[in-house]
């Protein structure tokens, strides 16, 4: 390709790089550029890959492959690491939330970093031994982790949204249909919650911990609405949960959102399949992949003086709505991204019956 293009090998390594800015001309860049179209040239990504010492492979630990919300998060993440010439491999824990095994035996020698979503960083001591992978947390405390850097949704904001509609609509007796996950996200959500009560001067919400299915939140929800005084409004933590409440006020004859009001959290296909629709927190999943898989590459990237991004980049992580960093670009190492998030009112939120009714009395 050099004879071809007239110029030396160091000039056309420099221009298939993206690094000839500055150190060839215009002209010779375009005459390799030519000479490869001319050759039909195509790189080699595992000689690249030998070069630099790298696998070009990421790989996304989640708790479960069952949940919608982290099919979406892959979604993302794959997308922008095919971008860049990277390969995400999907990694369902086996323990869901708890120590996390080595699928390879040794994930130093076949990742070039990890992606953990909804996990404790602890939890993933056996596929970074000594520290030294470079590990990216999506969905979890920032405060308490020993990540390169930490994508975040505002949970707390989508439950402040989430109790400030209930209030706004009149509800003052709540209940919450907590997921039983011992996990950062689902913590977030109860302390919002009895916070954002208390400050308004409203009674604590029952707490109902549940399973995180459709049978565990129709249970959790059966017992809620069984109490006296009963709840006019049920929070949900997941969907799931929520489609499971709904199902228990039909059981016991109310309505919804009529006699008793439904939230939920994720806004998951689930939510627009029942009926009323689901009012729900819509959780922008695939971006938070995507802001994960970008913030991954600026942290290799600073590792090795750009020699890792994809040569389509000219050397840099781009966001393509923001060009950059900023909230939603590709963040840095040791930098926490939040990422907004958005309540959807939809038809299982209503205000509240004036005088509820007993289940069996209609």
């Amino acid at each position: 390709m050099a004879r071809a293009a007239g110029v030396s090998q160091a000039a056309v390594s420099l221009v298939l790089g993206g690094k000839w800015h500055g150190r060839v001309s215009p002209g010779k860049a375009e005459a390799v550029r030519a000479a490869a179209r001319e050759l039909d040239y195509r790189p080699n990504p595992a000689a690249r890959s030998l070069r630099l010492g790298r696998t070009r492979t990421a790989l996304l630990v989640v708790p479960a492959l069952t949940n919608e919300f982290f099919a979406r998060l892959h979604s993302g993440a794959a997308r922008v690491a095919a971008e860049h010439g990277f390969g995400v491999v999907l990694y369902p824990s086996p323990e869901g939330t708890g120590p996390a095994r080595d699928p390879f035996g040794s994930a130093s020698d076949a990742l070039d970093g990890v992606i953990a979503s909804s996990m404790a960083s602890g939890a993933l001591a056996a596929l970074r031994p000594g520290g030294g992978l470079p590990l990216v947390m999506l969905d979890s405390d920032p405060e308490h982790t020993r990540a390169s850097a930490t994508v975040n949704l505002d949970i707390a904001d989508g439950m402040r949204q989430t109790t400030a509609h209930l209030l706004g609509l009149g509800h003052r007796g709540l209940a919450h249909i907590a997921a039983a996950v011992d996990s950062w996200t689902f913590g977030v959500r109860a302390r919002t919650l009895a916070g954002a009560l208390r400050a308004a001067g409203c009674p604590a919400p029952a707490v109902l911990p549940a399973e995180l299915s459709v049978a565990g939140g129709m249970r959790a929800a059966m017992a809620a609405l069984a109490a006296r005084p009963r709840p006019t409004a049920l929070v949900c933590d997941d969907d799931l949960l929520a489609a499971g409440a709904c199902k228990a006020a039909r059981r016991l004859g109310l309505r919804v959102p009529e006699d008793v009001s439904v939230t939920g959290f994720d806004d998951l296909t689930l939510a627009r399949a029942v009926e009323p629709e689901l009012t729900t927190v819509r959780l922008p999943a695939e971006e938070a992949g995507a802001a994960g898989m970008r913030a991954l590459l600026a942290v290799l990237d600073s590792r090795t003086g750009g020699a890792v991004l994809d040569s389509r980049t000219g050397g840099a992580v781009l966001d393509s709505r923001t060009g950059g960093g900023g909230p939603e670009g590709a963040g840095g190492p040791g930098r926490t991204v939040t990422l907004p998030v958005e309540l959807t009112v939809r038809g299982s939120t209503g205000p509240p019956p004036e005088a509820p009714v007993r289940p069996g009395e209609r």
